[in-house]
């Protein structure tokens, strides 16, 4: 119910009106069953976005850390987060990084719509960087169609650094259906993974018209720490 307020009469409703989003492809989302959303990554803002624009309730795996924070700030921080559909994720890696693919196989398994970056990360720069192959292996494992979806120039409404968004107008592209039923039960594979992984890449940077490069924006970030607040 407070997911429904937020997105129907409160949030949703103040971002169009504010930031006035332009969509294309929206037909392209199934209007029922689990469906996965990929998404370029390029501001914060992204997963706030996304989940208040479609029609369909849509959950987002958020860092834990968002919903941790202290005092009335952080109260608030959770609250908002909660009530645009996100789920608090472990990014440590290992045993946390298995928690968070049985979290998104699960809300697959409901036959809701989750979104995810396959890059996972912000682009430090822009550029589009190397998906990582958990996408890949809960695509399969889960044995649901992937829409790509390419958020345009949130990075200019939020900048990575900022503290506070600017007016700007910002588009989503929904491009048609991917199907990777033809992989079924191989997901164990890695060179499967990994081809899955990059076509669903390819068609990111075509939708986004980012330039791709194939290094992990991690990667960057670490050499450029600048880059990472």
């Amino acid at each position: 119910m407070f997911y429904w307020f937020m997105k129907h009469i409160v949030a949703g409703p103040l971002l169009r009106g504010i930031f006035r989003p332009w969509v294309s492809g929206a037909e392209n989302i199934p209007a029922h069953g689990g469906v996965l959303l990929a998404s370029n990554h390029l501001s914060f803002v992204d997963s706030i976005f996304l989940p208040l624009i479609i029609e369909r309730n849509m959950v987002f795996l958020a860092k834990s850390e968002y919903f941790t924070g202290r005092g009335l700030k952080g109260w608030l921080t959770k609250m908002f987060f909660i009530g645009t559909g996100m789920l608090p994720i472990d990014r440590s890696g290992g045993k946390a990084s298995e928690a968070s693919l049985n979290t998104g196989l699960r809300v697959l398994a409901e036959g809701q719509i989750l979104g995810i970056y396959p890059e996972g990360t912000r682009s430090p720069d822009g550029k589009m960087y190397r998906g990582r192959t958990g996408v890949a292996r809960m695509i399969l494992e889960a044995g649901v169609p992937v829409v790509p979806v390419a958020m345009i120039d949130t990075e200019k409404v939020m900048p990575i650094g900022s503290k506070w968004p600017k007016l700007r107008r910002i588009g989503i592209i929904f491009g048609e259906p991917m199907d990777f039923s033809r992989f079924e039960g191989m997901e164990g594979d890695r060179f499967i993974l990994r081809a899955v992984t990059d076509e669903i890449m390819y068609e990111l940077a075509g939708l986004s018209e980012q330039e791709y490069v194939d290094v992990y924006a991690s990667s960057v970030k670490e050499k450029r720490p600048s880059l990472s607040r």
